[in-house]
């Protein structure tokens, strides 16, 4: 995280160019900080021809990730994939700010990068979104054998630990894509699980059926969370950076990152967690962070869970519990299953491999 520093004095005119995604949720996503940012300075006077201030751009651009549309997300090489080329332009300065859902954002940034804000987050949790036109209310009411979407090693992992009888397929394309997978009367699909926040922001959460919480399922780390990155040089994008973030989200999201951080070892994991602050009343910041983990088995046959319940008063003590709660999982079993899961990638990425050279050689010939 960048370091904190006196935020209300950006006097200067500069044009501030915000980046992300053309995704239409991207889009979305960076209009909330848009109108955050520029709801800091009221429109000048008619009279107030001096007035001096900083103005805002908007920038989209389609990532790897947006580009392959074919190839399970597990297989395509981490969160990176969303990122690398929007830190590019960050880093050669035709961006001042890349806006990103947090939970598609590595947790160790490339180097002169660091998130300046984090903005307050909506839901973390997962929904069931039902196939339209199809009676059923929740995951146990849906028949044996069903088919259920889901891009997500996590949300298969855990959900066949509690739901055997359920088949899990992937499922990519953007949100209106996937709905139509769904929906389509020959499709495979009975249901999917989308995180609720991408559902709200774009206007349909009209198409939820029930939201998974915990113990059924837990959350991505910072899953519902909009992180702005910048350059670790850029004061004045620091300035305002610090003036919309959401300090009660930043402690969250900064303990599971924590978490996550250690547990990965590089590597993306399926790791769930939930979080809580309860706020103590006053005006020094502090309060009890609540902070549950847990690492499940492709099969759902294993799974390790702990919680953490310890009073903090700094983002440093929130990320200090993430990392103490990584260590208690990984000696606690999860060492093993994240090696499992990350041997079993390597050997479905040298396959795919493989597949993608043989269909070029059937082409060319």
């Amino acid at each position: 995280m960048a370091s904190t520093q006196d935020s209300r004095a950006v006097s200067s005119s500069r044009k501030f160019t915000l980046a992300s995604r053309a995704s239409q949720l991207a889009q979305i996503q960076t209009n909330i900080v848009l109108a955050s940012l520029q709801a800091l300075y009221s429109p000048p006077a008619e009279s107030d021809r001096d007035h001096r201030g900083p103005t805002f751009a908007t920038s989209f651009m389609a990532t790897a990730g947006d580009k392959n549309q074919s190839q399970a997300l597990y297989l395509l090489g981490g969160k990176a994939f969303w990122t690398k080329e929007l830190e590019v332009v960050l880093k050669e300065g035709a961006a001042d700010m890349i806006i990103h859902s947090l939970k598609d954002v590595p947790t160790t940034l490339p180097e002169g990068c660091s998130i300046g804000a984090i903005l307050k987050r909506e839901d973390p949790v997962d929904s069931l979104v039902v196939k339209s036109g199809k009676p059923w209310k929740s995951l146990e009411e849906l028949p044996q054998g069903s088919v259920v979407g889901t891009s997500s090693v996590r949300r298969v992992a855990q959900l066949k630990r509690n739901f055997p009888t359920l088949k899990f397929l992937d499922v990519r394309g953007n949100l209106n894509t996937r709905l139509a997978k769904l929906d389509a009367p020959d499709g495979p699909y009975a249901a999917l699980i989308l995180a609720k926040a991408g559902l709200v922001r774009l206007g349909m959460g009209d198409r939820i059926t029930s939201d998974l919480r915990p113990p059924t399922l837990y959350h991505a780390v910072s899953q519902g969370a909009l992180g702005v990155e910048i350059r670790d040089d850029d004061a004045e994008a620091l300035a305002l950076c610090r003036q919309i973030t959401h300090w009660e989200t930043e402690w969250l999201c900064l303990a599971e990152r924590a978490c996550l951080r250690v547990l990965e070892g590089g590597c993306s994991v399926p790791i769930g967690v939930a979080s809580k602050l309860d706020v103590e009343a006053g005006e020094v910041k502090a309060g009890t962070l609540t902070l549950t983990g847990c690492v499940t088995a492709i099969a759902g046959d294993l799974h390790v869970e702990h919680t953490l319940q310890v009073r903090v008063a700094s983002a440093e003590e929130a990320e200090e519990v993430g990392r103490r709660l990584a260590r208690i999982l990984s000696e606690s079993g999860a060492k093993k299953i994240l090696d499992d899961i990350n041997e079993d990638r390597d050997r479905r990425v040298v396959a795919a491999e493989q597949a993608d050279k043989e269909a070029t050689e059937a082409t060319a010939m």
